[in-house]
């Protein structure tokens, strides 16, 4: 349900949208042209993420059909996050439902999604456990489970509310098999069933400072949960409660891969290699040759109950 540009008022709106509308880094596919194809799809009826815009037929709206339109395109430029608005993301070539509830997932993160699906793919095991730590959304959690359907997917959320969502996302991509359960980091899984039993760890994890969070762009700070940012007075402070948590659940030769924000590679590459629990550590770069990951494969020797 592509715009018609033929008519006065998409020519109008998206001139304003070219004008006004500010893209942020991290959602380079948001280009104005691709915020007005899916805000019309909206009010036609069908919401749809950016992949699917473009290729979408032609529709006509009638009044009250235009002037909903409008009113999208204000809120839009009010900086509501356009997944918000359409209830609808892409990630890792998956169609997800989004909300308020997490965090809209991003592009960048899809360097660390592929990566651990590298990880997943040469594991040993026939039924490689994975489990996804600060899953929001379950956007990671079932992009594993759908490109690696041999891998037993778990994911844990300290909010409920990004849980149910979470949940809500494996049944709307067909993997209701995987499992999201509430519970601080890797607190829900100090169980005997994970200790010492997972092939993949991975985490997505708050790394801005509290002091940044509130002056990050608008459309972020107050649209998305405070909670999905905020990595203390630092930014590390989940980081370094996911290094010590992790040699606990991750087994023998098994993999530990979390994002980083800018600047925060370097420094976490070093503390993981002075780790004994890991023996080999990988940087993940972007295109501008910043590192946004980092994975670091568990000791060959795992002390007992896990511990390090």
């Amino acid at each position: 349900m592509q715009v018609d540009m033929d008519h006065p008022l998409c020519r109008e709106l998206l001139v304003r949208l070219e004008r006004e509308l500010e893209v942020l880094p991290d959602k380079p596919d948001e280009t104005p042209l691709n915020t007005l194809n899916c805000l019309c799809a909206l009010v036609a009826g069908r919401p749809l993420a950016l992949s699917q815009a473009g290729a979408a037929e032609l529709v006509e709206l009638d009044q009250a059909g235009q002037q909903r339109l409008r009113q999208l395109v204000e809120r839009r430029l009010a900086n509501v996050p356009l997944a918000h608005l359409t209830g609808r993301q892409d990630f890792m070539g998956l169609v997800l439902l989004a909300s308020e509830a997490a965090l809209v997932p991003r592009r960048e993160t899809e360097l660390l999604g592929w990566a651990a699906l590298g990880k997943i793919e040469s594991a040993s095991a026939e039924e490689p456990l994975v489990v996804d730590l600060c899953t929001g959304s379950g956007n990671l959690a079932l992009a594993m489970a759908v490109h690696a359907p041999q891998a037993k997917v778990w994911g844990s959320d300290l909010s409920p509310q990004a849980v149910e969502l979470a949940r809500q996302n494996a049944r709307f991509v067909g993997r209701p098999d995987v499992t999201f359960v509430a519970g601080d980091l890797a607190e829900p899984f100090d169980h005997p069933d994970f200790l010492g039993r997972v092939d993949v760890l991975i985490c997505n994890p708050p790394y801005i400072s509290s002091a940044k969070v509130d002056n990050m762009h608008a459309e972020i700070s107050e649209h998305e949960p405070r909670l999905a940012f905020d990595g203390g007075p630092f930014g590390v402070k989940v980081l370094l409660r996911l290094l010590k948590d992790a040699p606990r659940l991750l087994k023998a030769g098994g993999w530990l891969l979390f994002e980083v924000g800018l600047g925060q590679g370097g420094p976490m590459h070093k503390r993981l290699a002075g780790l004994p629990a890991f023996a080999e550590v990988e940087s993940v770069q972007d295109a501008n040759g910043d590192i946004r990951a980092l994975a670091a494969r568990r000791s060959a020797i795992v002390a007992a109950a896990g511990r390090v």
